[in-house]
């Protein structure tokens, strides 16, 4: 067994959407096993749900954007050797099961196994000065990180490889019309993705930086929802027909209902933000059985994707750093928190630093 060190600071998830910055047993890697020092944790909004609406039982580490230097190995590990810089992802199939053969990997058991912990019971732990990747994880789920892409850039191959997944499933064309509901951090990635596939995208928010960002990576248009007749622009541009896709990037009530009104018979809706149990939505039969769309979501990563992903970040080809707003130390999370569930007019990406003093 590989230590590295007595105790260590966390946000401890401790239910009624409380964190409470603790003093926690630092990890010890097993067999096979790595201890990662986390230099850099992205707040990411199915952890906020998570801890928003108490959809898991405490106490718990969140956090699973998570970059940062390998800090012990264990028994065995001959791959990686402390120093390493590393991207680490929380979920990997088998491989093996039904689920993996037909590639719904987010489906598999294993895969549903989170493989990453600060503590407690595992939840990517990514908002601690340390994790344990336990050894499934280490065989296919570290992607080393090459000198000169900080930690932060590089916290985000996990949230891209999730986008493009997504991207990759729905499959837009050369000219299709694709409307993106939600320019946040991934509504934004979801523009940069889709406009590499030489789509016209259109896209939706009502944070007038986030509509001039979405023009900056390539949307043809950004429209304020609370505004603009969406469905009457859409069509306007589309000979009266409607967006070929539409990909739903926020949560907002009534955006589902909005993705069906703006697209065309035929046209197929990727819902990828509606991850709460919780959440209802109340559609036209009609509008999805007569006028033959499609209605689809994805969720999670994919391992297929994982190099390609980490490529698309390493290499800068997707200016992710410009979705970064704040960087901020451990004990000042409930403020990220808070600012990611009610963003103001210039927060989009918000990235913890564990081993930042405040």
């Amino acid at each position: 067994m590989k230590a590295v060190g007595g105790e260590m600071r966390a946000a401890v998830y401790r239910g009624q959407g409380t964190l409470c910055i603790e003093n926690v047993p630092a990890p010890r890697a097993g067999p096979g096993e790595l201890i990662v020092r986390v230099e850099s944790c992205g707040i990411c909004h199915t952890d906020l749900k998570k801890i928003q609406h108490d959809l898991l039982p405490p106490p718990r580490i969140y956090g699973h954007e998570t970059a940062g230097v390998v800090a012990g190995v264990g028994e065995g590990v001959t791959r990686f050797r402390p120093g390493d810089r590393v991207v680490v992802f929380h979920h990997i199939p088998c491989l093996k099961c039904f689920y993996c053969a037909r590639k719904l990997y987010a489906q598999c058991d294993t895969y549903r196994r989170v493989g990453v912990t600060a503590g407690f019971e595992p939840a990517g732990g990514g908002f601690a000065q340390y994790v344990r990747v336990m050894d499934w994880i280490v065989e296919r789920g570290v992607e080393r990180i090459p000198e000169g892409v900080s930690f932060e850039r590089a916290s985000l191959v996990e949230p891209v490889n999730t986008c493009l997944k997504a991207v990759v499933q729905a499959d837009p064309q050369p000219g299709d019309l694709v409307a993106v509901l939600g320019q946040g951090p991934i509504g934004l990635l979801f523009t940069m993705l889709v406009v590499r596939r030489e789509a016209t995208v259109v896209a939706t928010d009502t944070i007038p930086r986030r509509r001039a960002l979405a023009r900056r990576f390539g949307a043809a248009e950004a429209w304020d929802p609370a505004a603009t007749d969406i469905s009457g622009r859409v069509k306007a541009m589309s000979g009266g027909r409607g967006a070929d896709l539409v990909i739903v990037a926020a949560s907002a009530p009534g955006i589902v209902e909005q993705a069906l009104e703006c697209s065309r018979p035929g046209a197929r809706i990727l819902l990828f933000a509606q991850t709460s149990d919780r959440e209802r939505i109340e559609l036209s039969g009609a509008g999805i059985c007569k006028e033959e769309r499609t209605l689809f979501g994805s969720y999670s990563a994919s391992v297929d994707l994982q190099k390609e992903s980490a490529d698309l970040i390493f290499s800068g080809e997707l200016p992710v750093e410009e979705l970064i707003t704040h960087r901020l130390p451990l004990d000042q999370i409930r403020t990220g928190i808070d600012l990611a569930l009610h963003p103001d007019g210039e927060s989009l990406k918000i990235i913890v630093l564990p081993q930042r003093t405040s």
